[in-house]
């Protein structure tokens, strides 16, 4: 669904969107409110005040894709911060659009070794 190569960041837009927001607008507050580059291939998630629909905005080598998720019931937990923009990981978006939190107490961490023996 989403390009899946590892130097491609998540990047939450925390707080409330206006989801009447398409591609242009979407991207023109990418590049105005968050002072990112739209154009990064990074992906650019949204959500509106009843923390029902989310967005997710990336550039894709010639053009603009968005995704798009309508709950028909539940909600989103999409999180609170001081910050505009909050960092994730492909693993904690695919956590949200479950529906869970980015709050997991009991994921396991990644591990990575330096060496093999």
């Amino acid at each position: 669904m989403f390009p899946a190569t590892p130097d491609i960041k998540v990047l939450l837009a925390v707080g409330v969107t206006d989801m009447r927001k398409s591609i242009n607008g979407l991207s023109i507050l990418v590049e105005e409110q968050l002072e990112l580059n739209p154009l990064s291939g990074h992906l650019f998630a949204f959500c509106n005040r009843k923390r029902d629909i989310v967005k997710i905005l990336y550039w894709d080598r010639n053009g603009f894709c968005l995704w798009q998720k309508r709950l028909e019931k539940d909600r989103f937990r999409w999180p609170d911060s001081a910050e505009d923009v909050l960092g994730i990981d492909g693993r904690e978006l695919n956590w949200l659009i479950d529906g869970l939190s980015l709050d997991q107490k009991c994921a396991h961490q990644r591990l990575s070794y330096s060496t093999v023996i």
